[in-house]
């Protein structure tokens, strides 16, 4: 999808912090994730990347991002966003 911009509120660059997501794996996962639709008009989008690395003591191979947030203006505005590991 093409958005003017997208940006990431400080709820979501707080949850990304502290669940181990990158700005890089938020955009991409917008840009090339499956879209899906989320609870109270959102929009969701999920990716999974490659991972070969350690979170919190164990070793996974791939991590997977979700996205959830609205368009505004014609921007598109990352709420939160959810990292699985696995």
């Amino acid at each position: 999808m093409n958005f003017e911009k997208i940006i990431i509120h400080k709820h979501a660059q707080e949850r990304m912090q502290e669940r181990g997501a990158t700005e890089e794996e938020v955009i991409q996962t917008l840009k090339e994730g499956e879209k899906f639709p989320a609870k109270f008009g959102r929009i969701g989008f999920r990716r999974n990347f490659s991972f070969e690395g350690v979170w919190r003591g164990k070793i996974y191979k791939t991590k997977q991002i979700e996205i959830y947030g609205v368009i505004e203006d014609n921007n598109f505005v990352v709420i939160t966003v959810l990292v699985k590991y696995f």
